[in-house]
């Protein structure tokens, strides 16, 4: 064997160690960057949106209390009209006969009946025939009355104030009594009323936040909802300095009888409609406040991901550096969570998340449970260093 064989033998060990040597005192700047956001409970202000139809204030059906046959239609078809407007008019020929008819009988039986009146009190006629010259005075008066109630009916006028619509009727077209088809309908569309449905599990839901103390109520607000039309835009008037605002909706009631085919319940809303941008039966959405949550955690949409199994979970960052003595180096945990909603371009997190926890926002795909990294606040990486509160 060779003299230097032992000395070949010796660096070839050193060699072979040197790259685990280099690998345990690696530099800060060969670990990958993130960067993460501080966790902080706020408070937030919870709604919940909900699909539904807009319906009239009031809907009244224009049907003629007598028959007859039409000789005018006095309206535009389409137009506004107001309470007491003469809408149509039927031929009045039979009922003002009996009413000139039952005139002329009511003022004989009154003048029979103060004739009487005179000569009782000398027993001229017996107290028994003036009676009944009373009783036929109110008999003739009371039909008098039927007669000019029945004159007055051959004016058919709106019930209603509102915004009429077509005619089923035309002029010289026969109308009976109570008919079952109406001659025209009137709507009253300032205020609206919007009709929307939420789960009976919902509300339960909502009880149970309540009761708890995890919901609050939001005072005023609270019994307040906003509207997004069917082209997704937010129902708005203009205000008094010519700028539009959304417009407010009072909640009415919530229905007390759950509708056993869906398991919802009907929640009724009265929104303003002064330029009748509103009309019945169109498909809005309702923003209704629940109420505050005063502890509410949110996180980025981005910082949230999903396991295998689907379940949410972030990544977090531990304050330990392990083997590290380096202040930004941290040691990466997953961490699963329970979410709630989206607000914004939050997840409402109510699960599985603390004050002070370290979430990591960015650089996730460079990273895995385990190791160590270089963590930079959102601050630092241009991004911002907290999450503002959502407004719904």
């Amino acid at each position: 064997m060779p003299k230097h064989s032992p000395y070949l033998f010796l660096f070839l060990i050193v060699i072979l160690f040197l790259p685990g040597c280099e690998d345990a005192k690696a530099p800060q700047g060969m670990f990958p960057s993130v960067s993460y956001m501080e966790v902080h409970s706020r408070a937030v202000t919870l709604s919940t949106e909900l699909s539904g139809r807009t319906s009239a204030y009031m809907v009244a059906e224009v049907r003629p209390q007598v028959s007859g046959i039409i000789q005018q239609r006095l309206f535009v078809e389409g137009s506004d009209v107001q309470e007491g407007d003469v809408l149509y008019q039927i031929d009045p020929a039979i009922y003002q006969a009996a009413y000139d008819s039952a005139k002329a009988n009511e003022v004989a039986a009154r003048l029979l009946a103060e004739r009487y009146q005179q000569v009782v009190r000398v027993n001229a006629v017996s107290k028994q025939e003036y009676d009944n010259a009373v009783a036929a005075h109110g008999q003739a008066r009371a039909a008098l009355d039927s007669a000019r109630i029945n004159l007055d009916y051959t004016q058919v006028k709106a019930p209603v104030s509102g915004r009429i619509g077509r005619s089923a009727v035309t002029q010289g077209a026969l109308v009976t009594q109570n008919q079952p088809m109406a001659m025209a309908t009137v709507q009253q569309l300032d205020p609206m009323y919007v009709d929307v449905t939420q789960s009976s599990s919902e509300l339960l839901r909502l009880r149970r936040a309540f009761s708890s103390g995890a919901l609050i109520s939001s005072g005023e607000t609270a019994m307040q909802a906003r509207l997004i039309l069917e082209d997704g835009t937010t129902y708005t008037q203009r205000g008094a300095g010519s700028e539009m605002k959304p417009v407010i909706g009072t909640l009415k009631f919530s229905e007390v009888t759950v509708e056993p085919s869906t398991g919802a319940v009907t929640i009724r809303a009265e929104f303003p409609n002064p330029e009748g941008t509103l009309l019945p039966g169109m498909f809005v959405r309702a923003v209704l406040e629940e109420g505050v949550s005063e502890h509410a955690i949110l996180v980025p949409q981005k910082a949230v991901s999903r396991n295998n199994r689907g379940l949410p979970m972030v990544y977090k960052l531990t304050r330990d550096a392990g083997s590290q003595n380096q202040a930004d180096v941290y040691n990466v945990i997953q961490q699963l969570i329970s979410v709630d909603r989206a607000i914004d371009n939050h997840w409402l997190v109510t699960d599985g998340l603390k004050e002070g926890d370290l979430v990591i926002t960015d650089g996730l795909i460079r990273v895995r449970p385990g190791m160590p990294v270089k963590g930079l606040p959102e601050t630092e990486s241009g991004a911002a260093g907290s999450v503002a509160p959502a407004k719904n």
